[in-house]
């Protein structure tokens, strides 16, 4: 048997949160670079940016894959495995991969970026089963949270490095305060009564709460779901009654839906437009703009005022 399933088998860990890093269970890796694993592109920005050279980074979820239903092949196992430290999003985002996290040997240092927010703070909306909205990232705010616990983790496993993990963290964070800002100031263009995001899936309700915007989304929480014939006709109703001039797809889920609800907001007399593609559960490419997560907000801001400022035609 490999030493890749010797070790999930052989080495039960129940995954809960930010493991705390011990003697007994950190490496030495003041004299190498360190091993380090992200599940998803926005877990994966603030590893590199405040670790960065330290670390060796996989990142397992790229551009445009949903996490909802992201299963871990073999090669992902085996990253996991040889790494030192595990970011991942926590709050059942990477369900599907929550029986390799589980398996994984004590001696894997893992970090639930999510950890350290208030649970009673959290979204937990009772269609997702008693569980918490994990789309914490579009919440600015939150998500400088995150940054500081990467930034904590990073501190205990390497402490000789300690001063550089802080002076990046304190950049990344310097430049989400200005994110927070300029996501502040451009929600602030689109007049009150047009405020309505509708996508595919609730993914933006932190995002609504903390920008002033009601959120409508196709199907729940997670995209495991799947939106019927009723839901359509529900939402394709609320659009043609409040004339709301834009919806918008998504870069990891199927626009299949979001078009046969314009489909059935044009049997009702009202034409509504797509308003173009939002990164929700996924960044775009590498070297794009959207290919981190400070352009990936900026896209998505830019994109939902531009639509919602558009004239309705009467």
């Amino acid at each position: 048997m490999s030493k890749l399933w010797c070790a999930l088998l052989l080495f039960p860990v129940l995954v809960t949160g930010c493991a705390k890093v011990s003697a007994t269970t950190a490496p030495d890796v003041s004299g190498r670079t360190i091993q380090a694993v992200a599940t998803t592109g926005m877990v994966g920005d603030i590893v590199a940016n405040i670790a960065g050279d330290r670390v060796e980074l996989s990142t397992l979820m790229g551009p445009g894959i949903d996490p909802h239903l992201y299963k871990a092949s073999e090669g992902d196992v085996q990253d996991l495995v040889d790494a030192d430290v595990i970011f991942f999003n926590g709050l059942h985002l990477e369900a599907k991969m929550s029986d390799v996290l589980e398996r994984l040997e004590g001696g894997v240092i893992t970090a639930a970026v999510t950890d350290r927010l208030p649970r009673s703070e959290l979204l937990r909306p009772p269609e997702f089963a008693g569980a918490y909205d994990p789309h914490v990232w579009f919440d600015v705010r939150y998500w400088m949270e995150a940054a500081r616990t990467v930034r904590d983790t990073m501190e205990e496993l390497d402490p000789s490095h300690r001063d550089l993990y802080r002076q990046n963290a304190d950049l990344y964070l310097a430049d989400l305060e200005d994110l927070d800002r300029e996501v502040r100031a451009l929600a602030a263009t689109v007049p009150e009564d047009r405020r309505v995001l509708v996508t595919a899936h609730d993914a933006f309700n932190y995002f609504g709460r903390a920008y002033g915007f009601e959120v409508r989304g196709l199907q729940g929480i997670s995209t495991a779901t799947e939106a019927g014939t009723a839901d359509v006709q529900d939402l394709a109703r609320f659009i043609a009654d409040r004339r709301i001039p834009a919806v918008f797809v998504e870069s990891s889920v199927s626009q299949r839906t979001i078009e046969a609800v314009r489909e059935a907001v044009r049997s009702r007399g009202f034409d509504v437009e797509i308003g173009g593609q939002l990164y929700s559960d996924a960044m775009g490419d590498p070297g794009t703009p959207a290919g981190t997560y400070v352009g990936m907000v900026l896209h998505n801001i830019r994109t939902i005022v531009g639509a919602l400022n558009r004239e309705v035609a009467p």
